[in-house]
């Protein structure tokens, strides 16, 4: 339902292949020899010659050739022979990145278009498909910058009044306050075992930096996901949970000799190696979890998602810092 209806709201946009459709592209019947349709090729200009589109006598589409497969063929070999026969094609009202990502997963240059019925219409030449990806960029490049689609709610968060841009900036500030204060809470909590063992309390800033960049770096990931894919997260989710988890492996085995060396106390190192492992693990579920959620509600993630991201992070890598440090050190 959500394809169809983002769907619907590109053909608006004229986000969709039929913007980027041309019609007069080389056609060929499958039992036609390659002479024939090389001859047919000089004989008239075509909007693009990308692709040889092999059709039947209703003019469905079968396949196809790329002309650099093409022109390497012999005079006497039948286009249907050579074509290829995946099923690789879009409708008209495609969305502009469904056609992207179909070329690029693929590996062609250009992509045929067809209507429901199997109908050629044409292809989304290269030129075509080098703008959609390069707008698809600037677009991420918006997202992740706050700005979002070029729309209205886009420009209204960079020329509206200061009192308008407090208004929606604001309330998540102050989420991000009562967090720090709970933050502030958990240290105090804590406050027998740091005088009971200051060194404790040296890791602290570099184990919340950490699970922030972390987290910061799954969700320039997600905002890609969110503009290239409409698949659950259930998929994402798990493999930036065990890259979260290996990440912090990695720094936990970097950290675990050299704490040890420079504090002579390996009880405490491996509490900070153990805390930074499962610190991974946490942030990207959160770097990934609250931009998607907020996209869900139809929130805009630029205003949301650092502030509670961060919070979020900071408090449970607390938590699971001080846990740890229990458990193991006192």
């Amino acid at each position: 339902m959500r394809g169809r209806e983002r769907e619907r709201d590109a053909g608006r946009h004229g986000e969709t292949a039929a913007h980027y459709l041309v019609a007069a592209v080389p056609r060929a019947l499958s039992d036609e020899p390659v002479e024939v349709v090389r001859r047919r090729l000089a004989a008239r200009p075509y909007d693009s010659v990308a692709l040889i589109c092999v059709t039947d006598e209703q003019d469905m589409l079968l396949g196809f050739l790329p002309i650099t497969d093409f022109v390497a063929l012999a005079d006497d070999v039948t286009v249907g022979a050579a074509m290829r026969k995946e099923r690789i094609a879009v409708h008209a009202d495609a969305d502009q990145e469904r056609v992207a990502s179909m070329a690029l997963h693929h590996a062609v240059s250009a992509v045929p278009v067809v209507d429901y019925k199997g109908h050629l219409l044409g292809i989304v030449p290269p030129a075509a498909l080098i703008h959609i990806l390069r707008r698809e960029h600037v677009e991420d490049l918006h997202r992740l910058a706050g700005i979002g689609q070029e729309d209205a709610r886009a420009r209204e968060s960079i020329e509206s009044s200061p009192l308008r841009r407090l208004r929606h900036r604001l309330p998540w500030l102050v989420i991000g306050l009562v967090g720090s204060m709970i933050a502030t809470w958990v240290m105090a909590s804590f406050e027998a075992a740091l005088q009971s063992k200051m060194s404790i309390a040296f890791f602290v800033p570099g184990l919340v930096y950490l699970a922030d960049a972390i987290g910061t770096q799954t969700e320039a990931i997600t905002v890609r996901w969110l503009s290239l894919s409409h698949s659950p997260p259930a998929g994402l989710l798990g493999g930036e949970m065990r890259t979260g988890l290996l990440i912090g492996l990695t720094l936990g085995l970097i950290t675990l000799p050299l704490v040890w060396m420079v504090f002579g106390d390996f009880r405490l190192a491996l509490a900070v190696s153990s805390a930074l492992f499962f610190a991974g693990g946490v942030a990207t579920t959160i770097g990934l979890l609250l931009p998607w959620l907020l996209h869900q509600f139809g929130t805009d993630p630029a205003y949301g998602s650092g502030p509670l991201a961060t919070i979020i992070q900071d408090v449970l890598s607390l938590v699971v810092y001080f846990a740890v440090v229990s458990a193991i050190v006192l």
